[in-house]
């Protein structure tokens, strides 16, 4: 019921929007996957008014994230290459806390603040964790798709081995890490 709050998709790298127009703007799990990480906090910054925040939620380090790790150890080893490959921005780009607090500072914004969170990831059982997980992540699920039945059951294998210590009497509970970064432009 809101009528002063609006929302856009917009490309991170490019914001098509004038300078110190935005109020706060919000990332979650995306900022990793931006390609020029400093370009698009740059341009975050540009748009924000001056006091505006800005927060984001980038996933911790791959061993923190067996929930998704596991998957891409699966892949990989099945593939023999590593995915996502070198050079491709992934979701484990921006894990190390120190570097987002870095990368919002160079940016010109002020008050950083990064925080580890448990993000752990609940699931009835290894059926309804194969089911989504592989969905999430449009080339992943692109990759396993043009897999033969065969190679997909192996990596469908690995993965259920490498979960089962994660396995309890309601379900899969399997850890998981976030960092969520805030910052706001200099009054």
């Amino acid at each position: 019921g809101l009528t002063n709050v609006r929302t856009c998709e917009l490309d991170l790298i490019d914001i098509d929007q004038p300078d110190a127009s935005y109020d706060a703007v919000l990332c979650r799990e995306g900022l990793m996957f931006a390609g020029d990480t400093a370009k698009a906090l740059h341009e975050v910054g540009r748009v924000l008014r001056p006091g505006g925040r800005a927060a984001f939620a980038v996933w911790g380090e791959r061993a923190s994230n067996p929930w998704l790790g596991t998957l891409l150890d699966a892949v990989s080893a099945q593939l023999g290459m590593p995915v996502p490959p070198p050079g491709i921005p992934g979701p484990f780009e921006l894990s190390d806390p120190g570097m987002v607090a870095t990368l919002l500072t160079d940016a010109g914004l002020v008050d950083v603040g990064v925080t580890e969170m448990a993000c752990p990831q609940r699931m009835a059982d290894f059926a309804t964790w194969w089911t989504v997980v592989p969905s999430l992540a449009g080339p992943l699920a692109q990759l396993l798709a043009a897999q033969p039945a065969d190679a997909v059951e192996a990596i469908r294998s690995r993965a259920a081995e490498a979960l089962a210590p994660y396995e309890t009497p309601n379900g899969l509970d399997i850890p998981g890490v976030t960092l969520v970064a805030s910052a706001r432009r200099a009054p």
